[in-house]
C-alpha cells in the first residue's frame, strides 16, 4: 500500500494477528471477524493484494480459511502507533 494505513485497516490487521479473522480462498477474498462479515470488504482486499494478509494454507475455491499476517503485515503493525487507550477497535 502506498498510503498510510487507516485506523480501520490497522484494526483489521490486529484482528488477524489475534486469530479472529478468516478469508475466503479466492482471487478477491471476503473477510470476516469472529464469524461476522467485515463492513469494508474493499479494504480487506487491499490488505490482501498489498501482501499484508494471506490465508493459512490452501482450500477449495470459496472456502473460509484462517487469515494470517505476512511478514509485511507484521512490520506494518509494528511501525504503526498503538491505539489510544479506551478506543474502540476490532482487536481486544
Amino acid at each position: 500500500m502506498t498510503t498510510p494505513l487507516s485506523h480501520r485497516a490497522l484494526a483489521m490487521l490486529r484482528a488477524v494477528r489475534a486469530g479472529r479473522a478468516e478469508l475466503t480462498a479466492s482471487r478477491e477474498p471476503d473477510f470476516r471477524v469472529d464469524g461476522l462479515a467485515c463492513c469494508d470488504q474493499a479494504m480487506a482486499r487491499e490488505l490482501v493484494h498489498a501482501g499484508l494478509v494471506a490465508t493459512a494454507g490452501v482450500g477449495a475455491k470459496g472456502a473460509w480459511l484462517p487469515a494470517i499476517l505476512t511478514p509485511s503485515g507484521e512490520n506494518a503493525l509494528a511501525s504503526a502507533s498503538p491505539p489510544a487507550e479506551g478506543s474502540r477497535h476490532l482487536a481486544a
